[in-house]
């Protein structure tokens, strides 16, 4: 059976017709409860999105009242109380008042006790007690807390204060300097001084010795860096690290090493060659590096008493004034000869600074010493060479060699054998010479000389004694010279002493002997 076939048609017709009106008015009614739910619910985000404005910002005032009562808590707190992490003098007192920090300072003072940390791991301690120390409010405390601005107390979160300050300790300063004198780093055997990086010869040239870092204490320093610490009431000090050892003050990296280093290569590149014909004498490296050493500042020196040493070996080596000579004369004898000034005398005070500025130059030079005085040759036999002058005054001869030959040979008066006017023997040099001289005696009270003998040459060497003419003389040579001697001068014929004259200079060596 189909639906609705039993149905009249007009009431199917209302029925669809009613369907039609409800389903109408059903959705009439859903638009309308539409547009109701639409206006609600805008109307309800106003009024949430003004709460939650409300909140917050009762919110945000919340925490910038508890932040600025924090604060202000925090300034008025610091205005009595150290910053957080302030340590004075090695001890913590952050957060602590000034009065609680005293109070701590003075409950440590009874049982104080310094312990040094000594450099090879052992430690020493003084007592307070040795050293009748206490403690003494002395405004230190209170002055490190007014330096800290509590207006700025947060910074202090994320820093810390380590401060060192002398705190109101007394102790007695001579009790202490004896205790630091008797410790075992003082006393100790065992100290190994440090020794600077310095130059040193390896057998050819300069190199740097490193240094030697020991354990000998400063006691002067220790007892400073001590006093410190008491004062500052600290428990424990390093001495390494308070730099109470002796170290090096030059290292093998310090340029002043270095730089001593090339100086002293540079002298070892000198090379000194004495001229003493047919001789010689060198210095090289080999002597002036023993010579060579640094000073406290690092500065090259000399060691004088080495060089001067060497210059005194060649002077006694070389040196003939006032040797004795054997001699032989123009009659073919030996004698000996002794006296006078002729000879070789080196003037070491020169020498030290004329080799000391070679050996500085670093330069290769060949030259004689510095003599004050000269002879004639550096032979073996002689130091007169083989050109001379020699004068008997035994047999009264006179005689001049020119390269060994005789060229010269005659009769003279010497002075008087009285014990007043004798002319002794020995080895002198050729003063000067000049012609048409007065030789004047001894000067009398009544302002004359006691003799007056012009000359036509004169030819001293002896002071006021030499060779010259003398016309008043009758003979020469045999023993004239007995009764009819001279004042110690060496009388010659006028031609004799003419030839002289001509022959004689300086450099003339003058043999007198018996």
């Amino acid at each position: 059976m189909k639906k609705n076939e039993n149905i009249p048609e007009e009431e199917l017709r209302i029925s669809d017709q009613d369907h039609t009106m409800d389903s109408e008015n059903e959705i009439a009614r859903k638009t309308r409860i539409k547009h109701r739910r639409g206006p609600r619910k805008k109307k309800e985000k106003r009024r949430i999105s003004k709460a939650a404005k409300k909140r917050i910002a009762i919110t945000c005032g919340s925490i910038v009242g508890i932040v600025a009562v924090a604060y202000f808590g925090g300034v008025i707190f610091f205005q009595s109380h150290f910053y957080p992490g302030t340590t004075i003098n090695g001890n913590s007192f952050s957060l602590r008042s000034v009065h609680d920090a005293e109070d701590y300072m003075a409950e440590q003072v009874a049982g104080y006790t310094l312990t040094l940390n000594e450099k090879d791991g052992g430690t020493e301690t003084i007592s307070g007690k040795d050293i009748d120390i206490s403690y003494q409010e002395s405004g230190a405390l209170e002055k490190v807390k007014e330096e800290q601005n509590p207006f700025l107390w947060p910074t202090a979160l994320w820093t810390k204060t380590d401060v060192t300050t002398e705190v109101g300790i007394e102790y007695n300063e001579e009790k202490l300097a004896g205790f630091v004198s008797m410790l075992k780093c003082v006393t100790s055997a065992g100290q190994t001084a440090s020794e600077n990086a310095h130059p040193v010869y390896d057998g050819n040239q300069f190199v740097i010795q490193e240094e030697v870092v020991g354990n000998q204490v400063n006691q002067e320093t220790l007892l400073q860096k001590v006093k410190e610490s008491v004062s500052g009431f600290n428990q424990e000090m390093n001495l390494e690290t308070e730099g109470c050892y002796i170290t090096p003050a030059y290292t093998k990296d310090s340029p002043e090493v270095q730089a001593a280093v090339d100086t002293m290569n540079k002298y070892l590149q000198s090379k000194i060659t004495y001229d003493l014909s047919p001789k010689t004498e060198v210095v090289d490296k080999t002597l002036i590096s023993q010579w060579l050493t640094v000073d406290e500042n690092m500065q090259v020196t000399f060691n004088t008493d080495q060089v001067n040493a060497y210059i005194a070996q060649l002077a006694t080596k070389y040196n003939t004034v006032g040797t004795t000579r054997t001699f032989v004369t123009g009659r073919g004898d030996t004698v000996q000869v002794s006296g006078g000034d002729f000879g070789w005398y080196l003037n070491q005070e020169d020498e030290y600074a004329a080799l000391v500025a070679n050996i500085q130059s670093g330069e290769e030079v060949s030259r004689e010493p510095k003599w004050s005085r000269r002879g004639a040759d550096h032979g073996d036999d002689n130091d007169y060479g083989d050109t001379y002058a020699e004068v008997d005054l035994t047999t009264q001869k006179f005689w001049f060699f020119q390269n060994g030959e005789v060229i010269m040979n005659c009769d003279i008066v010497s002075g008087t054998p009285n014990g007043e006017d004798d002319t002794p023997q020995g080895s002198y040099d050729l003063t000067y010479k000049t012609k048409n001289a007065v030789l004047r005696g001894e000067l009398l009270a009544n302002g004359e000389y006691s003799y007056e003998s012009p000359v036509a040459f004169w030819m001293p060497f002896n002071g006021d004694i030499g060779f010259h003419d003398a016309s008043w003389q009758t003979r020469f040579g045999g023993d004239w010279y007995l009764n009819h001697g001279s004042h110690g001068c060496i009388n010659m014929k006028y031609d004799d002493a003419a030839k002289l004259y001509d022959l004689i200079n300086e450099t003339t060596p003058i043999i007198c002997h018996f």
